[in-house]
């Protein structure tokens, strides 16, 4: 191969630098960075340059993989001859590279990556103290002065690929790669490998480092200074993969706390060595299995990104469903595309394995996205850019080009998968847009621009954002109407959303007036039994739910349960939904064994089809304990906590939300079994949690000090449980004057925005006796099947506030009626029980009524005379 001297201008923009690491099985790390290099070289009819630099100077291996036409007969001898890896083979373990045996032809006389830091390192001690303490400056002198081309040779005629090799293999290559001391090349110019890492990113699109294995500092080197993004592969062993997480965390943590480091780091952990034909023993390794005391990879490294990034949840399920090296790669065994390129990339093929890499790590995207959400995004990305190109370029109007028809789609295909993955958010504003594309394309009675406005609506009434569903929903029925017809399944499903919506706003009887009119069309059209006939009659029965209308929900669902077994199945995903929202209706009526009896039988398909640590085993376990709490079965209540806070850590870590709420009302169950200390450790324990993740005044923050502060005084610790005490009140004045300085002058001074708690409006929101441990809120008006969905006292005092204020007296006196016996007890906080007495005093007092004020009156006196006796006993008050 000939060797031409380099022409390179920069390119535009900035190239991003890509390190390979394996703490073991440098072979793969090797072969896996040339095959990447290769393809990436391929892209945009192989005019992307790529730079691959081989920093293992005590193995070096990239050289033999593409090797110059006066080195090619190397293939022929073996791997001790040259310390490293032959074109396409094995290489042995790290050795140390040796000079050319007598008789054989000399090695390339090529410098490489050692030569040009012995050049930077001669050029620092030529400049002595010039530029002062200005790194920065410094670097950029060296790198001036020395000719990186002169260090570079392309190996590829056919693609913009090039290669640095570790250096000049001469008789004293080994000993100067001893010599080098990288180290101090840092000492002397901390900002060198940084500035040299940017210098290469201007001139090559991707810049590929092959860093060697183990831990030294050149590994600091490639790993932490040098990369925007680090790819790290790992064998099926321990040993692998603590490596790999100890390389990783060390570099998060350098730049996280050196100033100077401070840019982000995009991690992809690799897994390769596991036979494709064993899927029992892969799956294992991935999975691990508790019974077994395996951990598997995958949740270990779940963790690990979670810790390094701050992030309370995330999932690898997509990425490492399709990045995954096979054995003969893994091994060195196979042959890297650019020796032996594949003729077909099927789904087993070396190509298909390195591409599926490159579609996360090329494209700079986090390992936790999927890959239909990397394809939809792309695809939107990709409509937005035609659509702006033809607008610039005079063609069809926006409301005419067929990119926009396009662009719509796929924002509705992103919404439905943000809303899958319960990313409300970014569901909302992806269906907002595809429906005022689709209104201005197409028109409001068009199919497609129903289909945007009905995603639109569910999903702005599951954010609670009711307002806006209804009207969204509105405008839909009167569409589906126009367009469709009254009997149109659009039009029955409008009407349903609405009633739905309706339902969540109080407004009960015009819910119900829908609801009897789509259990009407549905019984007319498809008959009692059908499908859609009993989902009919499951929306009518969640709202009775709602309404308090406990029995007349209880027959509903008992009929929908009966139909759903028959038509699709005891264990159909509609069949336990229905089963479950039936056990806790049940619940609620205090018919706890019936109850106990459907929950169990949904947890135990739940554990048979999913598994035991699955999303929605978790839930109905949740539920379960709920009946358990109910019954008084504190023992039960205690074990499924336990298990249920181990099976969150283990899938969403030990700093997610959904544990540390486990964890609290395990904190509630355990002190009411009277093991105060074990529950003031746990409840410690996610106080200092909260502190760190959340902020010293956050919500959650306080409301955990002061279940903590509660404990306390239990214990007699009363001095602390004060300080306690006072730490929170004084959080949550600050908290409400923060909310009052970003309110704007609109609001009336001292008036609680509707959401917002009042100062000391964090104790333990309102408790259950025997609940899932006094963490969890009342039931209140909760429908049946929403165990999860009860809402906090103070949010129900928010409410009161405003509809007091807003002159809305029915509402306001229905909700005051429900909440007189729940604002006395016990253990409501003091603030909030002023707030919530208060307020339901004025309600009475608004309303004229004398007796409702007096009764309410004498139950206030009745509640503390009850607590005089109470510490007239000698027992512990609940803190007030």
């Amino acid at each position: 191969m000939e060797i031409n001297r380099l022409t390179l201008p920069p390119i535009g923009g900035s190239g991003e630098v890509t390190t390979f690491y394996s703490f073991e099985s440098g072979a793969a790390r090797s072969i896996a960075l040339a095959d990447s290099a290769v393809l990436l070289a391929g892209r945009a009819n192989a005019t992307t340059p790529v730079l691959m630099i081989d920093w293992d100077t005590e193995a070096p291996g990239l050289h033999h993989l593409f090797p110059s036409r006066d080195e090619r007969y190397d293939g022929a001898r073996t791997d001790d001859d040259r310390g490293g890896a032959r074109a396409g083979g094995a290489r042995t373990a790290p050795a140390r590279h040796e000079p050319a045996r007598p008789g054989s032809r000399p090695p390339s006389s090529r410098p490489g990556l050692l030569e040009y830091f012995e050049a930077c390192r001669e050029q620092l001690k030529a400049l002595g103290r010039t530029g002062g303490d200005d790194h920065e400056e410094r670097a950029r002198l060296v790198l001036d002065a020395i000719d990186w081309e002169a260090y570079v040779e392309r190996v590829d005629q056919g693609r913009t690929l090039y290669l640095m090799r570790a250096g000049c293999f001469d008789d004293s290559f080994g000993e100067r790669a001893d010599r080098m001391d990288w180290d101090g090349l840092f000492a002397t110019c901390p900002a060198l490998y940084r500035a040299f890492a940017a210098h290469l990113a201007r001139h090559f699109r991707h810049v590929l480092i092959d860093c060697r294995g183990g831990r030294s500092a050149a590994v600091s080197v490639c790993t932490t200074l040098l990369p925007d993004r680090l790819v790290g592969l790992f064998t099926p062993n321990g040993r692998s993969l603590d490596g790999l997480a100890g390389v990783v965390t060390r570099a998060i943590e350098y730049r996280c706390s050196h100033e100077e480091a401070q840019r982000p780091l995009l991690v992809y952990p690799v897994p390769c060595g596991v036979d494709g034909f064993d899927p029992e023993r892969r799956m294992l390794w991935r999975r691990g299995d508790p019974q077994k005391g395996v951990t598997g990879y995958q949740p270990r490294l779940e963790q690990l990104l979670r810790d390094c990034y701050g992030l309370s949840q995330l999932s690898l399920d997509s990425y490492l469903d399709e990045v995954q090296l096979h054995g003969a790669l893994a091994a060195g065994a196979a042959q890297h595309l650019g020796a032996l390129p594949e003729r077909d990339g099927d789904r087993l093929s070396q190509t298909r394995a390195i591409e599926a890499l490159l579609g996360w790590a090329a494209a700079g995207r986090f390992p936790w996205q999927s890959r239909l959400e990397i394809e939809l995004v792309e695809a939107v990305d990709a409509a937005r850019v035609r659509l702006a190109a033809g607008a610039r370029h005079g063609g069809a109007s926006p409301a005419l080009d067929p990119n926009a028809v396009l662009l719509a789609r796929e924002l509705l295909r992103l919404g439905e998968l943000y809303l899958h993955g319960a990313r409300l958010q970014g569901a909302c504003d992806c269906f907002a847009e595809s429906a005022v594309l689709r209104q201005r394309l197409l028109g409001d009675a068009h199919p497609d621009t129903r289909a945007s406005r009905a995603a639109l609506a569910a999903v702005l009434r599951d954010s609670g954002r009711l307002a806006e569903a209804r009207a969204q929903y509105e405008v839909l029925l009167e569409h589906c109407l126009s367009a469709a017809g009254a009997d149109h399944p659009e039009t029955l499903a409008a009407r349903s959303g609405l009633a739905a919506t309706l339902a969540c706003q109080d407004e009960f009887g015009p819910a119900l007036a829908l609801h009897d009119a789509v259990l009407d069309a549905c019984e007319r059209l498809y008959g009692p039994d059908h499908i859609a006939t009993l989902e009919a009659v499951a929306g009518q029965a969640r709202t009775l739910a709602l309404q308090g209308e406990y029995s007349r929900a209880r027959m509903l669902y008992e009929r929908v349960l009966e139909g759903r077994q028959r038509v699709l199945g005891t264990e159909h995903e509609d069949t336990l939904r229905c089963t479950q929202q039936l056990a806790t209706l049940l619940r609620d009526m205090g018919d706890l064994g019936n109850a106990r009896k459907l929950q169990e039988s949904v947890v135990r398909v739940r554990e048979r089809l999913a598994g035991a640590d699955a999303a929605l085993t978790l839930q109905a376990r949740e539920a379960l304990a709920e009946i358990f709490a109910a019954q008084g079965d504190l023992g039960a209540v205690r074990d499924m906590q336990q298990s249920l806070a181990m099976a969150r850590e283990r899938r969403l870590g030990s700093e997610h939300p959904d544990t540390l709420g486990v964890l609290l009302r395990l904190a509630s169950t355990l002190s009411q079994q009277g093991e105060l200390e074990e529950a003031r450790r746990l409840q410690q324990h996610v106080v200092s949690l909260h502190e760190r993740l959340r902020g010293m005044d956050d919500h959650e923050t306080l409301r955990s000090k002061q279940m903590l502060a509660q404990t306390l005084s239990s214990q007699g610790n009363s001095a602390a449980a004060r300080r306690l005490e006072q730490s929170v009140e004084e959080g949550g004045n600050r908290l409400l004057q923060l909310r009052a300085m970003s309110a704007g002058l609109h609001d009336a001074p001292g008036a609680a925005a509707p959401g917002a708690a009042a100062p000391g409006d964090f104790a333990p929101r309102d408790a259950v006796p025997g609940a899932m441990g006094a963490g969890r809120p009342a039931p209140g008006r909760a429908g049946p099947g929403q165990s999860a969905s009860f809402e906090p006292l103070e949010h129900k005092l928010s409410q009161l506030h405003k509809l007091v204020e807003g002159g809305r007296a029915r509402e306001a006196r229905q909700l005051a009626d429900s909440l007189r016996e729940t604002i006395l007890r016990p253990t409501v906080a003091q603030p909030l029980r002023r707030r919530g007495v208060g307020l339901i005093k004025q309600v009475y007092q608004d309303a004229g009524d004398k007796d409702a004020l007096l009764a309410f009156a004498e139950d206030e006196v009745a509640s503390l005379e009850g607590a005089l006796i109470e510490a007239a006993g000698g027992r512990p008050l609940a803190l007030r």
